[in-house]
């Protein structure tokens, strides 16, 4: 019997020594794996370093560009588009004036009463209308027949006592954010459709010729007295608001910049000098790349796979349609090599952009000690659960490094296009202030982005010169600012306005 229990004691021991190896070797397995992880992290986070060196290496490459894009056509990696804007609103407009805002596979028609300095925006209306889809696919007609229909029962809302007289037309600034190639103020030829649209047989027409020919078959009198795009459209909101305004930066989905250049200043310029002496440029920046940008293996990759390989390499580090996929992308390397989800790579985690900014936000700015907000992110999003709280803490550091590369990133092209028009720096006993207006769901929704962002054009401008430099959340700027920007363009300025 002794001899018994001794044997099975003997058993037990051996069982409890080697079930004692296989948590050393499971924890030793996991350690490793877990420095496996901790190294991708570090690697990706020295590549995105942004030291001030940097910045300003990055803001001086935006101003050569810049210059460059003026200079000449296809000068640049920089479109440098002139806008034909040379008149931004000053307060003083008054009347009643729409706006179109088409954009996407919603449009938003507009009408805004504006009542000169005193009473300035009287009333605002607007309705939002969608786009069947097959209409995103057929014939430029179709399109705008549709868009002129919406108009006209939008212009048959119109109040009792606001109604023009005869002789008058109504005028309309057309906010169209596709790419176009601009011939005047008021019109402009579709280079190629994005965002699901292709009717091939509006590529190379004027888009504000097939839109009057549209109003014209219906019987609606309304003239479009400026073609716009977005970024555009917030510079005049902004200047509107504030004339202390001088460049605009949608961070958004997408990015771009507009700002006021000195006409003289443009080189590819061939016209006559506008009277204002002054002329808006349309930066199309998010095409803006450099040799100093600190590009990882990650957008690497994102932009091999990309619809628009080699293109739009700094929007691809900034703007909200492409934050949350980087940091998807280095989930994945971490759940391939370092089993970083345990020995199977999680199959929604495969699935490009299912991880999108709004959700890495949320993560990223999650106060909760337990980091609650990333546990079910993580759930709902890839349908990842039992996750430590060691490891969304990584997930949270992670979030941090593409938002504040991003963030600092837009700091310096900010930076860039101040030291263009010598506001970088402070005249002698001058004070003049600069505003940048911004807008974009990024900017606006993201608060660790813009925080960072702000204290980083601080940083690279100094504490002297950033007391006059104010970013200023200008919301809405692309659907007010068509209007404004009709306003400022109509061809009664200088008749007697009512």
């Amino acid at each position: 019997m002794g001899k018994v229990a001794v044997g099975a004691a003997a058993v037990c021991a051996a069982a409890v020594c080697a079930a004692a190896a296989l948590v050393v070797h499971h924890r030793m397995k996991s350690s490793g794996k877990w420095a496996q992880a901790q190294s991708i992290l570090k690697d990706f986070e020295e590549k995105c370093g942004t030291p001030i060196s940097k910045l300003k290496q990055v803001a001086d490459a935006m101003t050569v560009e810049m210059h460059a894009g003026l200079a000449s056509e296809g000068g640049s990696k920089l479109k440098m588009i002139i806008s034909y804007v040379d008149n931004l609103p000053t307060g003083d407009e008054k009347g009643l004036f729409y706006a179109l805002d088409l954009g996407g596979t919603n449009f938003r028609v507009l009408r805004v009463h504006l009542g000169g300095k005193e009473h300035r925006v009287v009333k605002q209306e607007f309705e939002e209308v969608s786009i069947p889809p097959h209409l995103m696919t057929g014939s430029s007609d179709a399109l705008f027949d549709y868009i002129a229909e919406a108009l006209a029962k939008f212009v048959a809302t119109e109040s009792e006592g606001l109604h023009f007289s005869p002789d008058r037309q109504r005028e309309l600034g057309f906010t169209f954010s596709f790419p176009v190639r601009q011939t005047s103020i008021s019109s402009g030829t579709l280079i190629k459709w994005t965002k699901g649209f292709s009717i091939e047989d509006a590529v190379g027409q004027d888009v504000v010729g097939e839109l009057t020919k549209a109003m014209e078959r219906i019987g609606l009198d309304m003239r479009v007295t400026a073609l716009v795009n977005d970024t555009i459209g917030t510079l005049a909101g902004g200047r509107y608001n504030n004339p202390d305004v001088v460049a605009a930066v949608i961070l958004g989905t997408g990015t771009n910049a507009a700002y006021v250049e000195r006409a003289h200043a443009i080189p590819k310029w061939h016209g006559l000098l506008p009277k204002s002496g002054d002329m808006v440029i349309n930066m199309e920046w998010g095409n803006f790349r450099s040799s100093h940008l600190p590009i990882s293996e990650y957008d690497q990759a994102l932009d091999t796979e990309s619809l628009n390989p080699g293109e739009q390499i700094f929007e691809k580090m900034i703007s909200g349609m492409y934050l949350g996929e980087v940091v998807r992308r280095v989930l994945y390397k971490m759940a391939d090599e370092a089993a970083f989800f345990g020995d199977t790579i999680p199959e929604k985690l495969k699935i490009p952009f299912i991880l999108r900014t709004p959700h890495m936000s949320a993560m990223h700015q999650d106060t909760s000690p337990d980091l609650k907000i990333v546990a079910t992110k993580l759930k709902d999003i890839l349908e990842i659960s039992n996750t430590s709280l060691k490891m969304r803490k990584v997930i949270v550091e992670l979030c941090d490094i593409v938002a504040t590369r991003g963030a600092r990133l837009s700091a310096a092209g900010i930076a860039g296009i101040l030291k263009k028009i010598g506001r970088d720096t402070l005249k002698d006993g001058e004070k003049q202030k600069s505003v940048v207006s911004l807008d974009g769901g990024l900017y606006e929704h993201y608060t660790k982005f813009r925080t960072c962002m702000e204290s980083t054009l601080t940083e690279l401008l100094g504490e002297e010169v950033s007391e006059n430099i104010i970013i200023e959340h200008s919301n809405d700027g692309s659907g007010i600012g068509a209007a404004l920007l009709a306003a400022s363009h109509s061809q009664y300025i200088g008749i007697d306005e009512s």
